[in-house]
């Protein structure tokens, strides 16, 4: 049944997504064929500068750190006058 089709590879444009903790994001995408080996491909995803999209991942990599180096939220629950 495919054999029949011409079936277009999309190599780039844009790509909508819903992340549950920031929201919408658009990205342009870029696909990379790896030469040798057409079984295999990079796929490069990039948000437009300065757009919410990116604002949305420079959030998102910020959590990526090691849990040392993550700004620490003051305990509520301990008074350090007792």
């Amino acid at each position: 049944m495919w054999a029949d089709h011409d079936v277009i590879a999309h190599t780039a444009g844009t790509k909508r997504l819903r992340h549950p903790i920031v929201g919408d994001l658009s990205l342009d995408y870029l696909v990379l064929a790896v030469e040798g080996d057409p079984d295999q491909t990079l796929t490069i995803y990039t948000p437009e500068p300065a757009s919410p999209s990116a604002e949305a991942l420079a959030l998102l990599t910020g959590w990526t750190g090691t849990s040392a180096s993550l700004p620490q939220a003051p305990d509520e629950t301990h008074d350090p006058a007792a």
